[in-house]
């Protein structure tokens, strides 16, 4: 039984996988029968709303919501967890790569008000979204291959403005830089990424950290704001 899940998994992910040989064979069992369920949901939500599905699987968990399906593109082996929402609503929609994972609960809300649509969400091959992230994406996000987030991990693509102090902050507009988030990046859990900022490739933010700044290559940061602690690339 195992030798068959090994194969399918790494059939749908494209790349040799091996489950831990103490889970118990009961578990095991349970997580196949839950794995058929979010096919058979995906089957549904990609075949009669998303675009450019290609015939790709999408495992769909419970009570998940998705608004402006047919704004979203996937690649294959797509997982949304259980309690996951997504409203699409956008100038160029939501782009999801191969193997991509958003955890339980995530939330993806890409307009805030309907007078000025966000831009467009871009998640590359490989990346895993633990549970309760929250992505605002008004300006443009995107994420790189192979980026791995911690829970709670908020990012948000707009800044409200505030200069007038006689007018209220709501009626004074947004700006709307976006954030870039590189390749290979760890994002630790509780990390805050606002507007305006470049993470680049194999970077690591720590834990709780509050990113208001670019970030170079190779980095660790953390704090708040996010500070470089030490480069990854320098003994």
């Amino acid at each position: 039984m195992r030798k068959l899940i090994n194969k399918v998994i790494s059939k749908i992910k494209g790349e040799s996988y091996e489950i831990d040989k103490d889970i118990p064979g009961s578990y095991l069992f349970c997580l196949c029968f839950s794995k058929a369920g979010q096919l058979i949901r995906g089957f549904f939500v990609r075949q009669h709303f998303m675009r450019k599905h290609k015939g790709k699987r999408v495992f769909v968990g419970k009570h998940v919501k998705i608004k402006c399906k047919k704004k979203i593109a996937c690649g294959r082996g797509v997982t949304i967890s259980d309690g996951t929402y997504i409203d699409a609503l956008s100038r160029g929609g939501i782009e999801l790569g191969n193997n991509v994972s958003l955890g339980r609960n995530c939330i993806i809300e890409c307009t805030g008000v309907i007078r000025e649509l966000g831009e467009k969400l871009v998640i590359e091959d490989g990346v895993g979204i633990a549970a309760n992230a929250f992505i605002a994406v008004r300006g443009n996000v995107h994420i790189g291959k192979n980026c791995i987030f911690g829970p709670n991990v908020r990012i948000h693509a707009e800044n409200h403005n505030f200069s007038d102090h006689e007018k209220p902050i709501r009626l004074q507009g947004a700006t709307r830089k976006g954030v870039w988030i590189g390749e290979d990046c760890w994002i630790g859990s509780g990390v805050t990424i606002l507007d305006g900022v470049t993470i680049g490739n194999h970077c690591v933010v720590a834990a709780g950290a509050v990113v208001n700044r670019d970030v170079p290559d190779y980095a660790i940061v953390g704090g708040v704001p996010a500070k470089v602690l030490k480069m990854r690339n320098e003994d």
